[in-house]
C-alpha cells in the first residue's frame, strides 16, 4: 500500500496555524514540484465550515497568484483544517507565508467571492464571504508560523 505523507504527521502534536513544506517531488524530466501544508485551524479541535472554506478557497486561489509564482493548485483538506498548495520548484516556507499573508489581507477586503456561478463552480450555492473573511482575519491576528510543533 502506498504511504501518504500527511497520514504520517502526528496531528496531536502540531500547533496551528503554520505553513510547512510537506514534500518535494521530482518528475521524470527533473522538474521539481513542492507541496505545502497551509494549516489554518488546530487539528481535531476546530475546523472551518464548508461554505466559509469554499469561499476562502475561491478567494485565495484568485489572489494568491498575485503574490506567489508557479502555483499549480490550491486544494482544501478534507478535514477542513487548511489547504494544500502545490507549486513548481522549491520555494522557501517563509516566502509562502509572506504570499499567504498578503493574500489574506486581500481576502479581508473582498466584497464578493469570485467564480460562484453554476457554470464556474460545482457547488456554486455553498459560499460564505462573511465566514471566509472571518477565517482570514483570525489567521492574520494569530500570525502564521513556520514551526509545525509550536
Amino acid at each position: 500500500m502506498a504511504q501518504v505523507e500527511s497520514f504520517s504527521l502526528d496531528h496531536t502534536k502540531v500547533k496551528a496555524p503554520y505553513v510547512r513544506k510537506a514534500g518535494v517531488y521530482t518528475g521524470p524530466k527533473g522538474d521539481k514540484v513542492s507541496k505545502f501544508d497551509l494549516r489554518f485551524t488546530q487539528p481535531n479541535k476546530e475546523f472551518m465550515n464548508s461554505a466559509g472554506m469554499h469561499a476562502l478557497e475561491h478567494l485565495m486561489a484568485t489572489y494568491m497568484r498575485d503574490y506567489l509564482e508557479d502555483i499549480i493548485d490550491l486544494s482544501p483538506m478534507g478535514c477542513r483544517t487548511g489547504f494544500y498548495l502545490t507549486v513548481w520548484g522549491e520555494p522557501d516556507v517563509k516566502d509562502i507565508i509572506s504570499g499567504l499573508e498578503k493574500t489574506l489581507k486581500e481576502v479581508v477586503k473582498a466584497t464578493e467571492v469570485p467564480a460562484t456561478t453554476e457554470v464556474q463552480c460545482g457547488n456554486y450555492l455553498e459560499h460564505s464571504l462573511e465566514e471566509a473573511v472571518g477565517y482570514a482575519n483570525k489567521l492574520l491576528s494569530q500570525g502564521i508560523s513556520d514551526k509545525v510543533f509550536g
